[in-house]
């Protein structure tokens, strides 16, 4: 991911974002049928270091990281397009103008640890299902004392994420003129379409000065 000084998050940022974000792309280093495996998943960080999945075990995904235990975890949020008008710099034809996305990303790059041992699992599964299901739920408690989680567990393994370091951006034009970063807030804001509120309050949001101008598209 390309992460340019104007639109580099700060820790605080992506600690924000992952505070309300339980859900992302799995991507594994190691190869299997000579491609890398990318799964969907809902996961638990702790705030710190720490990640936590389940999948089941028929899931390509544990060959992968068996070859490889670098792991990728991406997610992505907020994300529009910018129309080719409304990018160009003030005072140039907005008919040459050129579009770009705006976007938070974040990558935590992690050791992946996988983990078999059925108390264990039942652990990692208990601190999920407390945090993904609803008060009074009666499976926000599984243990292998119980007849029905001995008999399933054996159906997944657990995977402990070790956060080595982190990649994140917000991309709302850091590299705009505060004025400009206004304009596109109004198109945003007269569009209304999917995530447009939440960027253009991410866009109003930019405190940084302006960097480097060139308006190249940038992903």
């Amino acid at each position: 991911m390309l992460i340019h000084p104007w639109d580099r998050a700060t820790r605080e940022q992506w600690q924000a974002v992952l505070a309300h974000t339980d859900f992302g792309q799995l991507v594994s280093a190691g190869h299997v049928d000579g491609y890398p495996v990318v799964v969907p998943t809902h996961f638990l960080y702790d705030g710190d270091s720490t990640v936590l999945v389940h999948l089941a075990r028929p899931n390509p995904f544990w060959k992968a990281v068996e070859a490889d235990p670098h792991v990728v975890l991406a997610l992505a949020e907020d994300y529009v397009y910018v129309e080719a008008a409304w990018n160009a710099n003030p005072g140039t034809d907005p008919d040459l103008g050129v579009p770009t996305s705006y976007y938070t990303g974040v990558q935590l790059l992690c050791r992946g640890e996988v983990v078999d041992d059925p108390d264990e699992k039942a652990a990692i599964l208990a601190v999920q299902l407390a945090h993904f299901e609803p008060p009074g739920s009666t499976r926000r408690t599984p243990s292998t004392a119980l007849e029905s989680d001995r008999r399933q567990l054996p159906g997944i393994r657990g995977l402990r994420l070790h956060v080595e370091s982190v990649r994140a951006k917000v991309k709302y034009g850091g590299n705009k003129t505060p004025e400009h970063r206004r304009v596109i807030a109004d198109h945003l804001a007269r569009r209304d379409g999917p995530a447009d509120e939440q960027a253009r309050t991410r866009l109003l949001a930019q405190d940084r000065a302006p960097g480097p101008d060139g308006d190249q598209p940038r992903h």
